[in-house]
């Protein structure tokens, strides 16, 4: 019996220089390693480069392969929104980040785990997991203090919210789409928050995970954990109605501090097209 049919998605910014091998090394293992159907889309979020060049160049040697590309920066929550409109594709939809920190064997060994929950996600901080390089003491720092805000805010019991390798099942992604407006890097406490709110089960899991050079977030850490903060804040927000409303005058001042931040607003509902409804 073959694999179930599976998607996975890569949102990237201004990555040509690295994303070529990534999307090789991902699109050859899934060949040779994965019985059922395998589509790898990539979300290009407002790059400058020429990384959509170099998606369709790989795209000519695997069909497999392809891509969304948004012209305007729509931030990496934004471009998975964009992204989990595809979830007829694939039974299973996952995403990984476009740096290949989460090499396709240790994505692979989600959907192993798939049977357990309906939704599976790495963990770099569970006994068992394997760090081939660590992340930067003071980003280390950083990201412990993000996770105590959102375990005292969501009690989720989650050691690792932000590890960029997770996997659904199609008909959690199709329930929780209309739910997801978080468009920076806080998207996956958003993912989460929702797939708990619609009584879906999480299975965490040990990873294999390496940090890689050149990230984006190291280089502009505090802005991007203020940002993270707002957003962290407005998830609580939305499942507080009450108060929600309460605070709607303070939207446009949202507004100017997530411009300030330089980071991408979170969406409104209009804005959130369902899997279902999607041509």
């Amino acid at each position: 019996m073959p694999d179930p049919s599976l998607l996975l998605l890569i949102p990237a910014y201004n990555e040509e220089a690295r994303i070529e091998p990534v999307l090789r090394h991902y699109a050859d293992f899934f060949r040779r390693n994965y019985s059922g159907p395998f589509h790898l889309v990539v979300v290009l979020n407002g790059c400058r480069d020429n990384t959509l060049a170099v998606v369709q160049r790989v795209a000519q040697d695997y069909p497999g392969v392809g891509w969304l590309d948004f012209p305007a920066p729509i931030g990496k929550g934004g471009a998975l929104i964009e992204g989990l409109k595809l979830a007829e594709r694939g039974e299973l939809i996952g995403y990984v980040d476009a740096d290949g920190a989460t090499g396709p064997k240790a994505f692979l060994e989600l959907a192993r785990h798939i049977g357990q929950a309906d939704c599976v996600i790495g963990s770099r901080w569970l006994p068992g997991s394997v760090l081939l390089q660590a992340q930067p003491k003071f980003r280390q720092f950083v990201s412990r203090c993000f996770h105590l805000i959102v375990e005292l805010f969501f009690w989720m019991h989650i050691k690792d919210t932000q590890c960029p390798c997770k996997l659904m099942r199609r008909e959690a992604v199709e329930k929780i789409h209309s739910s997801l407006r978080i468009a920076d890097l806080a998207f996956d406490v958003n993912l989460l928050v929702a797939l708990n709110q619609a009584g879906f089960r999480v299975l965490e899991v040990p990873i294999e995970w390496s940090d890689q050079a050149g990230s984006k977030v190291t280089a502009s850490l505090f802005r991007s954990s203020l940002a993270m903060f707002l957003s962290v804040v407005r998830v609580r927000l939305i499942y507080w109605p009450w108060l929600y409303q309460l605070l709607r005058p303070l939207r446009p001042l949202e507004g100017w501090v997530y411009k300030k931040l330089r980071a991408p607003q979170p969406l409104s509902e209009s804005q959130v097209q369902s899997p279902k409804s999607k041509d």
